[in-house]
């Protein structure tokens, strides 16, 4: 099964390579791009249960990720919300997942751990498990035995 994939990013190369990335990972497919949040909104209005994730970042072009996650609210049964941004602090997190978002996650520090969430949305044998081998942190302490 193919997750159709919404990617609200304002930065054009991130969006590239967010899509690459998510490829890497198995069957994604981004079916929508947009930058700003009036066309985020106009995406999901024009597309209702046209997606299964929808991958947010929370500074765009005009208005914000905030007003998006807000408006996914009104998604398909099933569909997932990942907001993906340099600007999550703790409390960011808190209000999103109050606004609905089913995870929120770091740029420039949970990039594993948004590859390894995404992952997990994967169905069948491969659920959960990369399709590459992320690389491992510097800060990860040793593997458990």
């Amino acid at each position: 099964m193919t997750i159709a994939v919404l990617l609200v990013e304002d930065v054009k190369h991130l969006r590239g390579i967010v899509a690459d990335l998510l490829a890497t990972l198995g069957d994604f497919k981004v079916v929508g791009e947009v930058a700003t949040e009036a066309e985020a909104i106009l995406w999901l209005e024009e597309h209702p249960g046209g997606w299964d994730l929808a991958v947010i970042d929370l500074i765009l072009e005009q208005g914000t990720g905030m007003g998006v996650v807000a408006r996914c609210r009104q998604r398909p049964e099933g569909s997932k919300v990942v907001v993906f941004s340099d600007y999550a602090t703790p409390g960011i997190q808190k209000h999103c997942i109050k606004l609905g978002a089913d995870a929120v996650f770091q740029k420039s520090h949970d990039v594993q751990d948004f590859i390894a969430w995404c992952s997990a949305l994967l169905p069948g044998p491969q659920a959960g498990t990369p399709a590459i081998a992320p690389p491992k942190s510097p800060a990860a302490g040793p593997p458990a035995r």
